[in-house]
Order: structure tokens, then C-alpha cells, then sequence
């Protein structure tokens, strides 16, 4: 591996930790019931899946998945799209547990824009925020409940989650970023 790129977790590891999450997520909602899984496109997508899955396994029931494109409501991009946030899977979010799940947090501006799109979609009973790798670095006070691996990273560089699913290996790594010319 190249001296600008580190490891933290790796085949074995990633499975371990979403199994664990999906454990988490059990614990803290008391069952399997009334979960709603909510992927943040794309670094949820298949994270979320991942979960949901796990939990069937554990608990025996299939938890409600969907995955949201929060775009729309994002606060930090110049290009705002006037189109509704797009839903794919849509479920009733209306006094149930929703967990929000994306692959890492780092300003708090994502999850934001999400718990936003959720007031528009109707009322939780109660919401966590599950993430795969917490960089911290927060702009905002938002935290997550379910975290996969805490890392500290430096500002120059880049958190990159691979899943199978999507780039043919299980893979978290640390890279620097490359400049902008």
C-alpha cells in the first residue's frame, strides 16, 4: 500500500464491525420492531442493506429499509436541486425508531440535511444516527449513537469506505487528499 494510504479496517474487520452495529441497533431500540432503516445515498446504500440483513439474522424479523438522496437539503453545496428529495423503498416513519445510516460522518452537515428530509416525511417516535467511521472534525453539534470505528484524521486527508457490493472488497482506508489545482 502506498505510504499516503493506511488501513483501519479490512475484509474480516468491516463485517465484524457491521455485525456489531446491527447489535447496537437491537440494544438500543429494545427488539427489531419498529425499526426503520434509513441509508443516506450513496455511502448508505449498501451499508444500510448490510444492516438490515444482519438484523434479520439476529432478531428473525426483517427491519423496514430505504435509502434517501438528501441533496435537496444539503446546506453546503452551491447547486441546490428544486426537485423532492428522491426516496427509494419509502416507508412510514411515523412512531417508529429510524435509523439514519451512512458511511462516515465528519461535519455533521449530512445528517443534518437528513434529519431535515425526515421532518418532511413525518414523526419518529425516536432517531440514531449509525455510521461506519466517525472522523469527528464537527461543524455542527451532531453526534452519532452507532459508530463502526472512531479515527482521528487530519484535514488534508480523506476517509474511503469500499464494500464488496459496490467496489469488489471490503475496505476502510485513510488517504491524503489530492490537491486542487
Amino acid at each position: 500500500m502506498e505510504a499516503d494510504k493506511r488501513v483501519l479496517l479490512q475484509n474480516e474487520e468491516v463485517q465484524r464491525t457491521i455485525s456489531r452495529m446491527a447489535h447496537e441497533i437491537v440494544e438500543k431500540n429494545g427488539g427489531a420492531e419498529d425499526i426503520v432503516l434509513v441509508g443516506i445515498h450513496s455511502g448508505g446504500t449498501h451499508l444500510v442493506r448490510r444492516i438490515g440483513r444482519k438484523i434479520e439474522a439476529l432478531t428473525g424479523h426483517a427491519p423496514a429499509v430505504g435509502i434517501v438522496d438528501i441533496t435537496p437539503y444539503r446546506d453546503d453545496i452551491e447547486k441546490r436541486s428544486a426537485d423532492a428529495p428522491r426516496i427509494e423503498a419509502p416507508v412510514s416513519v411515523d412512531d417508529r425508531t429510524v435509523v439514519l445510516v451512512d458511511d462516515v460522518i465528519n461535519t455533521g452537515r449530512t445528517i443534518r440535511a437528513a434529519l431535515e428530509m425526515l421532518g418532511h416525511l413525518g414523526k419518529p417516535k425516536k432517531i440514531l444516527v449509525a455510521t461506519l467511521v466517525d472522523r469527528g472534525d464537527r461543524e455542527l453539534p451532531i453526534r452519532a449513537d452507532i459508530v463502526g470505528k472512531n479515527v482521528q484524521v487530519e484535514d488534508s486527508e480523506r476517509v474511503n469506505v469500499m464494500l464488496q457490493e459496490s467496489d469488489g472488497a471490503d475496505m476502510v482506508i485513510v488517504a491524503k487528499q489530492q490537491q486542487r489545482r
